[in-house]
């Protein structure tokens, strides 16, 4: 049995490795494009909604990118993808999928939005390079009143969260991995 686990888990994070590379080489669709266009704004209005300071923080980044629906869920082996836009001193740039990979104690399944802002250009450029990951000690903080004003950067990226639906037990462990194609 535990032979069969360590090879599904091997065989399910390879999956979730290559996912982002096939479903976002080409960008996103029209429609997916415009989807996003207009859930974008409702997000980061959820966001400033929940903390008040939070529209200082996302003036101050040199850049951010916007993932308004995440879904994730595990059961020993856990996965979550979601897409969003990228913006650049305010201005759209690209288009981003995430797919995350976990493994150990985790149950349910949730749906979140989150907002990953960079502290200087070169932060945001390194995050544009195809096949960047988020390691585990970029850890994300929920939002709430006050979160924003007093949120630090790790090594140039802070992460924001804002639960939509769903319960997720876990104590696991796994890293981000995003994929940018630029909007033209």
């Amino acid at each position: 049995m535990k032979t069969f686990l360590s090879l599904s888990t091997l065989v399910c994070l390879g999956l979730l490795a290559m996912t982002p590379r096939v479903l976002a080489e080409d960008g996103p669709s029209e429609a997916d494009l415009l989807d996003l266009k207009r859930e974008v704004p409702e997000v980061i209005a959820s966001f400033k909604k929940a903390d008040s300071t939070f529209g200082s923080f996302i003036d101050k980044a040199a850049g951010y990118a916007v993932l308004p629906k995440i879904a994730k869920g595990g059961f020993v082996v856990g996965g979550a993808r979601g897409t969003g836009l990228v913006y650049s001193k305010g201005q759209l740039v690209g288009h981003v999928t995430m797919t995350q990979a976990t493994v150990g104690a985790q149950i349910g399944g949730q749906s979140f939005s989150e907002v990953i802002f960079f502290e200087t250009a070169d932060a945001l450029k390194e995050f544009q390079k195809s096949g960047f990951a988020m390691s585990a000690q970029v850890g994300a903080v929920a939002a709430a009143e006050g979160v924003a004003k007093n949120a630090k950067y790790q090594q140039g990226v802070a992460v924001m969260t804002l639960a939509r639906s769903g319960l997720m037990a876990e104590a696991s462990v796994g890293g981000q991995k995003f994929t940018y194609v630029p909007i033209k």
